[in-house]
């Protein structure tokens, strides 16, 4: 007897329409939407060349200017623009963590993003989703960034990959934060305002332009307080060649009475950083329309 047809006590039988296929599985719906929103913040980054192009000018400006002109000073007594490399390496993180939010912000304008919240998805998994693309984004900018590496001479070696899996990491935290506030904040002018006042103070005190330890009164407890400087420091101790882990005669990263902390401590302190951004961002993310 086929699917399709039913016997009846005379013996007749008769055809029922066939049942409608079963409903997509719980997991294969949420990776088909962490694709789909990757892919969405994919789109949006390789269509615009000139915010490729504005996003990479100011980190090289500060490197090929800035740390040219100090380094020629012979600001502190070293390879200033060997020093400045790794914050040069967290600016351009920041510009599409930046982008990823404020296109949250439009898309409530738009109406768009109530639209996505009413999709039969995961709210979680469309955050995710987002993080991830704004991740993948941040990771593109700072490859090409971290590619001018031998103009300051840092040799190209396979430590090259494992500098760029933590920079991938620091800008799906920052990116995590991003969109943590642009689903706090309503207006796309306040969110820009907020968001410039928050990341610029988080790279000057971070040891990205100076070094982390011996620093005086609030200054010091302010830089050890910043996660981001020990993003900055992880990066700066796993880039190829010697480093600049001792800079003007002090040591350049973060030290607590007197104990530095290992590279790997620091990288799991910025993944508990995203993974805590990415949670309450998910917690007010259905109150995002």
């Amino acid at each position: 007897m086929s699917g399709t047809e039913v016997a009846h006590a005379g013996g007749t039988r008769v055809a029922q329409p066939p049942s409608p296929p079963g409903p997509h599985r719980p997991g294969h719906r949420d990776l088909r939407t962490l694709k789909v929103m990757w892919q969405r913040e994919m789109i949006r980054f390789l269509g615009n060349r000139l915010q490729i192009g504005m996003g990479l000018l100011t980190p090289l400006m500060f490197l090929l200017i800035l740390g040219t002109g100090l380094n020629e000073v012979g600001a502190g007594g070293g390879s200033y623009q060997g020093f400045l490399f790794p914050g040069v390496l967290m600016m351009a993180l920041q510009a599409p963590a930046i982008a990823v939010g404020a296109a949250i912000v439009w898309d409530r304008q738009t109406g768009f993003l109530r639209q996505m919240l009413v999709a039969p998805v995961r709210r979680g998994t469309l955050l995710l989703g987002i993080c991830l693309g704004g991740a993948t984004t941040g990771a593109a900018y700072a490859a090409m960034v971290l590619a001018t590496a031998g103009i300051v001479g840092i040799p190209y070696r396979a430590g090259m990959l494992l500098v760029l899996l933590e920079l991938a990491l620091i800008s799906f935290a920052f990116t995590a934060m991003g969109v943590l506030a642009a689903v706090c904040i309503t207006r796309p002018q306040t969110f820009q305002i907020a968001v410039s006042l928050a990341m610029m103070p988080m790279l000057f005190l971070s040891g990205a332009m100076f070094p982390a330890s011996g620093l005086p009164g609030w200054l010091g407890t302010a830089v050890l307080l910043n996660p981001l400087t020990y993003g900055v420091d992880a990066v700066r101790r796993t880039l190829p060649g010697d480093g600049v882990v001792d800079y003007g005669g002090r040591a350049a990263g973060p030290e607590l009475w007197g104990w530095a902390p290992p590279v790997a401590l620091e990288v799991g302190l910025i993944a508990v950083l995203a993974l805590l951004a990415v949670a309450v961002a998910g917690r007010r993310f259905t109150r995002a329309a």
